[in-house]
């Protein structure tokens, strides 16, 4: 999965090399967005979720911050509040995470300066990839100069992470008097901003055909194959956009 590169816009170009923290300033800046704050509330929202469990704060506020992926992050707590064991944990948060190792492929070339750019730096920005700053960066990073996207991407992730993991902490104090309902329409605020941005970020017909499949066949794998309908609605969805697509294509020569 490649990006095309977009010409960089002629007011991103100077003759002065910008410092890699003016970029992650700028990152930062970029960060106070709606879609920060549609994930933020869908934070508040699991925050309760987690405090119903019985999780700690402190157990609340690591999953926070080292899964990171709200997905991920529910998952594991589904797993923790049912008594399940580490290791069929792990795989179960492992299953739900997959989805991003290839986000992370497409997204590294991106940002890496050949030559230039450690693994370490790599590392530290893979964990801020997630559907908000992934979406955010395959649509806005093709514009910047190669040297500051990948300070523009820590500085937009780790300011992102670092505001929701505040307002994590202060909702689960606070959650006693937050209606169970809004609580709830918090959480699903996220799942509905994704499916949004994913549509307008696609750039393939592929990829909307395989969302247009994941919708068909997700309440029905979650009927029949309670527990893997996420893995089975992936696998099938994509295989069928896939194979369809390709047809279509052959067909058209």
């Amino acid at each position: 999965m490649t990006v095309p590169e977009r010409p960089e816009r002629p007011e991103l170009l100077t003759d002065t090399p910008v410092p890699g923290r003016i970029w992650m300033l700028r990152g930062a800046r970029a960060a106070i967005s709606i879609p920060a704050l549609i994930l933020t509330a869908a934070f508040v929202g699991y925050a309760g979720l987690a405090r119903e469990t019985g999780l700690t704060l402190a157990e609340t506020l690591a999953m926070t911050g080292l899964v990171w992926a709200l997905p991920s992050v529910v998952v594991l707590t589904g797993a923790l509040s049912s008594g399940m064991g580490l290791l069929p944990a792990g795989i179960a948060v492992a299953l739900a995470s997959v989805r991003l190792m290839p986000m992370t492929m497409a997204l590294m070339p991106l940002i890496k300066v050949p030559g230039k750019t450690r693994n370490w730096q790599l590392l530290i920005a893979s964990h801020f990839v997630a559907v908000t700053a992934w979406v955010y960066a395959m649509k806005h990073l093709p514009d910047l100069p190669k040297e500051g996207r990948l300070p523009f991407f820590v500085g937009f992730g780790g300011s992102v992470s670092s505001f929701v993991f505040c307002m994590t902490a202060i909702a689960y104090l606070l959650v006693e008097r937050l209606p169970d309902i809004v609580a709830g329409a918090l959480f699903l605020l996220t799942p509905v901003y994704f499916l949004c941005s994913l549509w307008g970020a696609s750039r393939l017909n592929a990829d909307r055909v395989a969302m247009i499949a994941g919708l068909a066949l997700g309440p029905l794998f979650f009927i029949y194959f309670p527990g893997l309908d996420l893995l089975w609605t992936g696998l099938v969805g994509g295989t069928l956009a896939y194979v369809g697509t390709r047809l279509y294509r052959r067909g058209l020569t």
